[in-house]
């Protein structure tokens, strides 16, 4: 019989859900934003884990927020050994995850083109 998840879904699902926690706690939210990690893809030896985030609001842009997670990776990583038992704690990676910006613009495309296809019906909506 199959497992239905593999191991490294399984770490990552965890190093997700322990890397949430600590990046809430660790960065102030008026310069970085609420930070939100969205997924974590783990290597199959575990050495490195690629860890997509997004953020919303704060004072700093993408490229710096992507600066100060990257500067607190050896303490996050360090924090992370101690709440994960593992014998290697993956090296993290940080990567700006677009998706939902990218979603929010084609959802406003769209809504843009069925407007402009029937210019009538803002005024049935009214």
């Amino acid at each position: 019989m199959a497992r239905e998840f593999k191991r490294t879904d399984r770490v990552a699902a965890q190093i997700q859900r322990e890397l949430a926690e600590l990046v809430r706690g660790s960065f102030d939210t008026r310069k970085t934003g609420m930070i939100t990690i969205q997924a974590v893809q783990v290597v199959r030896d575990f050495s490195h884990a690629k860890v997509y985030f997004t953020f919303l609001g704060g004072e700093l842009d993408e490229r710096g927020v992507t600066r100060a997670l990257k500067q607190m990776a050896p303490k996050l990583r360090h924090e992370l050994g101690q709440r994960i038992r593992m014998r290697t704690v993956p090296e993290l990676h940080f990567v700006h995850d677009e998706s939902i910006e990218r979603g929010s613009r084609l959802t406003s495309l769209i809504e843009q083109a069925v407007k402009s296809d029937h210019p009538d019906q803002d005024e049935r909506d009214d």
